[in-house]
């Protein structure tokens, strides 16, 4: 039998169940991007939350474009399993924080008059960084079509940004009060970035609400970790064994799991302070840390993984040269770039990290690490190349393993999945191993607005991938 309302009476009772009636609350929250990272991490501190007694914070989830979510969780009335595992335990509950999942292709209208519900007061987003549609320079991306179309009004919306502005139009018509745009994406500074793209979508093409949004609404920053590798069928098969039921929305994720946000919110919120988040004045120390120790990390041992022949995480960290080339990564080259009152003990948090990583019950695929890297190596590595540059530190492990991101997007080796795999394609096929590293990085190449190399560095990457070639 499929997980639903009408099956829960077969649900195992070793299946730890929501400490409240979730069917009688009302969703208080929109979220674009309900993937698996999504359902492991902020609905289940919102789960908790109402268990303590919050209400009316269920959440109605936005896929942009597949309907994949929608087909594992609406015939279940929302409801699925997170499953933790970890070396020495396995402990699954059920989650009852979502509501419903809407296909915005499919019923557009419905995600727009869900953001201009009165009963809505936060929209969060797990959309990758490709979702927010930046520019290489960090702008938002104009030239984009799908941008184009939405700020052109030819048909329904098909961004966030379209959607947004739709939903807050409607708000702003009804004199109801703006929202909480929540960003829990890896992108740095993810607040302020979200209000400044979301202000320059608005500024184009609706002036006047440019203003509203400026006075009513808040973009608070956050910083969000957990390890939630992709799901398989085995791993749905091995967790309806367990629970009794059919789950198709299961997710399966690790015991440790932090969320820091920026104490600055436009109206309610749930209490989740008062479950394990961390509501603090601002979150960039954390924020850095983790995009540039844990994230950093993971994209090296992806790519230098990967063209070792390794599958997973547990399996890359165990290879001794590859774990000794990540600690001089966290420790040596991120963990320097870090302000040293930051209040965060570094050699521990790296310690911490190693400790995640060689978690072998957790099956987290190197490949899925692998993509979008263009969207994610400017603010991983990029970022502290440049910081340690300008102090005149070197930088080994994190320009081998840029190396071996570039001979990763060359396509040799296996498919690229990046919204940039044509035109990186392209850099390779006109400029070739010895030209490609230039095009990229040097004067005028494609990420030089983060980082452009000194010569010994310069040297340095293009004897990586000489390397790499031999």
């Amino acid at each position: 039998m499929r997980l639903s309302l009408e099956t829960l009476d077969s649900l195992s009772p070793a299946v730890a169940r929501p400490g409240y009636d979730f069917a009688r609350q009302r969703a208080g929250i929109v979220h674009f991007g309900i993937g698996a990272f999504h359902r492991a991490h902020q609905a289940v501190y919102t789960d908790d939350a109402m268990a303590a007694g919050d209400r009316d914070w269920r959440i109605i989830g936005v896929s942009l474009r597949s309907a994949d979510v929608a087909e594992q969780l609406n015939p279940q009335d929302g409801l699925f399993t997170l499953t933790e595992r970890s070396s020495d335990r396995t402990v699954t509950r059920l989650i009852g924080s979502v509501a419903r999942v809407i296909v915005a292709p499919q019923d557009p209208q419905a995600v727009i008059e869900a953001i201009a519900s009165r009963d809505t007061h936060i929209i969060s987003f797990t959309v990758t960084e490709k979702g927010y549609v930046r520019s290489p320079d960090g702008s938002l991306d104009r030239a984009n079509r799908a941008i184009v179309s939405d700020a052109s009004a030819a048909g329904p919306p098909q961004t966030i940004y379209g959607f947004v502005a739709a939903g807050l139009a409607r708000r702003k018509a009804a004199g109801l009060p703006g929202l909480t745009l929540l960003s829990c994406d890896n992108l740095a500074d993810n607040g302020a970035r979200l209000a400044r793209l979301m202000s320059d979508y608005l500024t184009d093409t609706d002036p006047a609400l440019a203003e509203w949004f400026a006075r009513t609404c808040r973009c608070p920053g956050t910083m969000i970790d957990r390890i939630v590798p992709a799901v398989t069928d085995a791993d749905r098969q091995r967790v309806a064994a367990s629970i009794g039921l059919d789950d198709r929305g299961a997710v399966i994720t690790e015991p440790f799991s932090q969320w820091v946000i920026e104490d600055d919110f436009a109206g309610p919120r749930p209490r989740w302070e008062t479950v394990g988040a961390q509501l603090v004045p601002n979150v960039g120390h954390y924020e850095a840390a983790k995009l540039r120790m844990l994230n950093g990390a993971h994209s090296a041992l992806a790519y230098l993984g990967l063209a070792r022949g390794h599958e997973f995480v547990h399996q890359a960290i165990a290879d001794p040269e590859l774990a000794g080339l990540i600690e001089t990564l966290m420790r040596s080259e991120a963990a320097p770039t870090l302000p040293p009152d930051s209040g965060i003990d570094l050699g521990a948090y790296a310690d911490a990290l190693i400790a995640r990583f060689a978690n072998s019950a957790l099956a987290h695929r190197l490949i899925q690490i692998a993509m979008d890297g263009s969207q994610k190596i400017p603010q991983r590595w990029l970022e502290p190349l440049a910081i340690n540059q300008q102090a005149g530190r070197s930088t080994p492990a994190t320009l081998q393993a840029l190396a071996a991101w570039i001979q990763h997007v060359s396509g040799a080796a296996r498919p690229v999945d990046d919204p940039m795999a044509a035109q990186l394609a392209d850099l390779w096929a006109s400029h070739g191993a010895d030209g490609i590293a230039a095009a990229l990085f040097g004067t005028g190449g494609v990420f030089q607005a983060s980082w452009t190399p000194s010569a010994g560095s310069a040297q340095a990457l293009q004897a990586h991938l000489d390397a790499a070639r031999n």
